[in-house]
C-alpha cells in the first residue's frame, strides 16, 4: 500500500494541467487548436501560481508544520510544486519552440524579430513606435526596492541596463540609431541556481543615486492596455512582432545618449490569495474594493524573465523584488504563452481549428411557445454545449416582460461581460417586478465584474444581497413566481455552471428547468434561508452545503456498500471537476473494499488513489481532456435498482463542501435521469481523449480494445443532440396542419 491514502492536491492539479498540455503536443489535433491548449496551460498556470502557491508560501511563512491529509507540509509542498512546475514550463516552451512555432510559420502565421524586418515593416513598426508606444510608455530609473515601480501582476515590462556614468535619469528622446548590446551581455540561459551575478552596489535598494561606476537600470512597464501582437505588413498570411521585440528595437529613443547595455523583458505574479476579513466588514463591497486594491502591490511569487538575462541584471531583480532562486522562471522563448490564445481567434485560417460543432437547439423546445409553455408541459432538461444555453436566456428575458411574473431570484457567480440575463433582471426591476439577486463578490477574478454588476443592479431597483457571510454562494439556482389562472406556481432552473452564455459555449454543463412543486418550495426556502436571518428550513427533496450535503453523500455511498454487503447489486458512478474530500474519499474506499464497483469521472483533481489492493481495487477514475471543458457534475447510486441521479454544483472538496453554499438535486423525472445516465456512461466509455488514473497519481491514456475504434465522448453526444434535432424536424414536416377557417377554432 502506498504511504499515504491520499495523492497531494497541488500535484494533482499539476498532472491535470500536463493532460492538457499532452493536447498541445497531440499531432493529429489541428494547429490552431493545438496552440488554444498551450495557452490554457499558461493561464491555468497563472492562477495557480497567484492561489494555490501564494497561499502555500503564507502558510509557510508562518511557520505552521500542520501536513496536509497526503502528509506533506507547506514547505514540502512548495519544494515539489517548484520542481514540478519548471519541468512543465520547460515542456511548454518546447511544444512551443519545437512544435507549434514552424508548423504555424509554414501555415502562414509568422512571429519575426528585428533582423527578419525588411524595410516597410521597419517603417510600419517606426510608426508604431514614435506614434502610440513612446507617448504611452515611461521609463523609470530604478535604484533598488524602494523606487521600484509597480509593475501589475501579470503584465510583461522591461529592464533596461544603461552603461555606468550618464545622468542617471532616463528621459525621452527622438534618437534613431539602434544599439545591439556590449560585450557584457553572454547571451547564455540563466537557471535558477546559476542566477547568483555580479555582488549588488550597495547604493541599490536604498532609493538613492547610484555610486559612480554601478550599474544604472530603468524599468518600462507595458500595463494592460497595449496589444501584445503588433501586425506588419505582408504578401500573405498573418506576420506579426510582439510589442517587448518592438520596444526593444527601438529602446534607445527612450534614453538620448546612454548606451544601451541590456534590454530584458519580465513578469511578476503576485500572491492573490488575501483574506477578507467579513467579520470586521461593515460594508462588504467597499471591503472587496480594498482586497483588489491590495491584491495588485501583493508578493512575488514568480518572476519570470528572458533566459538571455545577464547575471548582474537578474541577482539585481532578484534582490529588489524579493524573490528567491526556486521563484525564477528563465524562459528560451516569448513570455506569457497565456497571451497567444489571440492568435487562435484569427480569421481566415479554418483549415487549423477544428470543425464547428454549433450548439443545437433542444427537440424539446417548440421556439414558438412561451417557455412557461414548454416548461408547465413537461420538465426540460438541456446538456450544454451540445444543446443550446439561448432557451435558459429566453425563459429569463420573457419572466421580465411577462405581466404576469410577481419575482424573480437569481444567483450570479460568474457572468459574461455584457449580460443578457443581469439586463433582463434590472429591466424586470424596473417594471415593477420583485427581483432578488444574489451577486457573489468573493468569486475569485470575477470580483470587479460583479462589484460593477451588483451597483448596476441597485440602482435599477434589484435586491442585492452580497453573499452569505463566511461563505461563497456557488449555488446554480433561479426561481420564477408567476400568477396563473390556477394559483400561484413556480418555475425554477438548477444549473451546474454558470449563468454565462459565453461559457456555455465551451463548458459541458446541463440545465434543469421544472414547474415540480417539491422542488419549487425548496427554492423558496433557499433563497428565504440565504437572503434573510431565518434558520434554513428542511428541504423536501434538495440537499444543500455547507448544512447536509456531505452528509447526504456520504449516507448514499454508505447505501450502496450496505447493499453489497447484504449481498444485493450496487454500483457508484460520478462526474466531478475535483475529488478531494478525506470523508468521501474514506467511504468510497470502504465501498470499494465491500466490493462496490466505483467509476469516477473526475476532469481535475483527484486525491483518491484508485486501484490499491486491499484499499480501492474496485475503483477506476478516469480524467477526459478534449475540445470542451467538461463541467458537470452528475452523481448516480444504483440503490437496489431504484436509480438515484442527482445533479449538483458541488465538487467533492472540503471548500465546496463546508465554506460555500452549494444545492444537490435529484432528478426523478424518468426522461431526464435515463439521459443524464446517458451521458454519465459515455464519459466513461470514452477510449480517444480519456486518461486513466494510476495508483502513484500518473495518469495514462486509455486505449481501445484491439481491433476497436476510438470511441469519442464528446463527439458521440453531440452527433447524438444533432440526430435528435433532424428527427424531431422530420416528424415536425410529417404532420399535418390544416388551415381552418375564421371562427371554427
Amino acid at each position: 500500500m502506498h504511504a499515504s491514502r491520499y495523492i497531494n492536491r497541488e500535484l494533482s492539479w499539476l498532472e491535470f494541467n500536463q493532460r492538457v498540455l499532452e493536447e498541445a503536443l497531440h499531432a493529429e489535433i489541428p494547429l490552431l487548436e493545438r496552440l488554444k491548449f498551450l495557452a490554457i496551460t499558461a493561464s491555468n498556470l497563472n492562477e495557480f501560481f497567484m492561489v494555490r502557491v501564494g497561499g502555500l508560501q503564507q502558510i509557510a511563512a508562518q511557520g505552521s508544520p500542520r501536513p496536509d491529509p497526503a502528509g506533506l507540509s507547506a514547505a514540502e509542498q512548495l519544494r515539489a510544486i517548484g520542481d514540478r512546475t519548471h519541468r512543465m514550463t520547460a515542456d511548454q516552451y518546447v511544444c512551443f519552440l519545437s512544435e507549434l512555432e514552424p508548423r504555424l510559420a509554414a501555415a502562414g502565421i509568422k512571429r519575426v524579430r528585428r533582423e527578419d524586418l525588411v524595410d516597410r515593416q521597419f517603417r510600419v513598426l517606426e510608426q508604431v513606435f514614435e506614434n502610440e508606444l513612446r507617448a504611452v510608455f515611461t521609463p523609470v530609473a530604478v535604484t533598488g526596492a524602494d523606487d521600484f515601480p509597480l509593475v501589475a501582476n501579470q503584465t510583461l515590462a522591461v529592464c533596461v541596463r544603461l552603461e555606468p556614468g550618464g545622468t542617471g535619469l532616463p528621459v525621452q528622446s527622438s534618437a534613431t540609431s539602434l544599439h545591439s548590446p556590449t560585450q557584457e551581455r553572454t547571451g547564455k540561459p540563466v537557471a535558477p541556481e546559476q542566477g547568483t551575478g555580479k555582488p549588488v552596489a550597495p547604493e541599490q535598494g536604498t532609493g538613492k543615486p547610484v555610486a559612480p561606476g554601478a550599474p544604472r537600470f530603468a524599468v518600462i512597464a507595458f500595463g494592460r492596455s497595449a496589444s501584445r501582437f503588433v501586425t506588419l505588413p505582408s504578401d500573405g498570411g498573418y506576420v506579426y512582432m510582439l510589442l517587448e521585440d518592438v520596444v526593444a528595437a527601438f529602446v534607445e529613443r527612450f534614453f538620448p545618449g546612454e548606451p544601451i547595455v541590456e534590454c530584458v523583458p519580465f513578469r511578476i505574479t503576485r500572491n492573490a490569495d488575501l483574506a477578507l476579513r467579513e467579520d470586521q466588514a461593515a460594508d462588504l463591497l467597499e471591503e472587496m474594493e480594498e482586497v483588489l486594491d491590495a491584491r495588485k502591490q501583493g508578493s512575488c511569487v514568480r518572476l519570470e524573465i528572458a533566459d538571455r538575462v545577464t547575471t548582474g541584471t537578474l541577482a539585481f531583480l532578484r534582490e529588489t523584488l524579493g524573490v528567491e532562486d526556486r521563484q525564477i522562471y528563465p524562459l528560451p522563448g516569448p513570455l506569457d504563452l497565456a497571451a497567444f490564445m489571440q492568435l487562435t481567434e484569427l480569421k481566415g485560417f479554418d483549415d487549423l481549428k477544428y470543425e464547428p460543432w454549433p450548439p443545437r437547439p433542444s427537440p424539446d423546445i417548440d421556439p414558438a411557445a412561451a417557455m412557461f409553455d414548454v416548461i408547465a408541459r413537461r420538465d426540460v432538461l438541456l446538456y450544454h454545449p451540445y444543446e443550446s444555453f439561448d432557451p435558459v436566456v429566453r425563459w429569463i428575458d420573457e419572466a421580465a416582460d411577462d405581466p404576469d411574473v410577481l419575482a424573480i431570484k437569481q444567483t450570479l457567480y460568474r457572468t459574461s461581460r455584457n449580460s443578457p440575463m443581469v439586463e433582463a433582471l434590472a429591466r424586470a426591476a424596473e417594471k415593477g417586478k420583485h427581483v432578488t439577486a444574489i451577486v457573489e463578490l468573493k468569486a475569485r477574478f470575477d470580483e470587479a465584474r460583479n462589484i460593477e454588476w451588483a451597483k448596476n443592479l441597485e440602482q435599477a431597483g434589484v435586491q442585492v444581497i452580497y453573499g452569505v457571510k463566511g461563505l461563497k454562494t456557488h449555488a446554480k439556482i433561479c426561481i420564477v413566481v408567476r400568477r396563473e389562472p390556477q394559483g400561484i406556481r413556480r418555475y425554477v432552473h438548477f444549473g451546474t455552471g454558470n449563468y454565462n452564455e459565453v461559457t456555455a459555449r465551451l463548458y459541458t454543463d446541463a440545465s434543469f428547468i421544472t414547474c415540480n412543486e417539491d422542488l419549487g418550495a425548496d427554492a423558496v426556502n433557499f433563497f428565504n434561508a440565504v437572503t434573510g436571518y431565518s434558520q434554513p428550513q428542511k428541504f423536501r427533496k434538495v440537499e444543500a452545503a455547507p448544512i447536509g450535503l456531505r452528509e447526504k453523500l456520504i449516507e448514499m455511498i454508505e447505501s450502496e456498500t450496505d447493499r453489497k454487503q447484504h449481498g444485493q447489486k450496487a454500483r457508484i458512478e460520478a462526474k466531478l471537476n475535483s475529488l478531494v474530500d478525506p470523508g468521501v474519499i474514506d467511504a468510497l474506499y470502504a465501498a470499494s473494499q465491500a466490493g462496490v464497483k466505483v467509476r469516477l469521472n473526475v476532469r481535475g483533481i483527484c486525491c483518491l488513489r484508485p486501484g490499491v489492493k486491499g484499499l480501492s481495487e474496485n475503483i477506476g477514475v478516469v480524467s477526459i481532456i478534449d475540445r470542451f471543458l467538461e463541467h458537470g457534475r452528475i452523481l448516480y447510486f444504483h440503490h437496489g435498482g431504484d436509480e438515484r441521479v442527482f445533479l449538483s454544483s458541488a465538487d467533492w472538496m472540503p471548500r465546496n463542501l463546508d465554506r460555500r453554499v452549494e444545492l444537490l438535486v435529484p432528478i426523478e423525472n424518468p426522461d431526464c435521469r435515463d439521459r443524464l445516465i446517458h451521458i454519465l456512461r459515455r464519459n466513461l466509455q470514452d477510449t480517444a481523449k480519456a486518461w486513466a488514473l494510476q495508483p502513484d497519481g500518473s495518469h495514462e491514456r486509455v486505449k481501445p480494445k484491439k481491433g476497436a475504434k476510438p470511441f469519442r465522448s464528446q463527439e458521440a453526444l453531440y452527433r447524438e443532440v444533432c440526430d435528435a434535432v433532424r428527427e424531431a424536424e422530420q416528424r415536425q414536416r410529417t404532420v399535418f396542419i390544416p388551415h381552418r377557417a375564421a371562427g371554427n377554432g
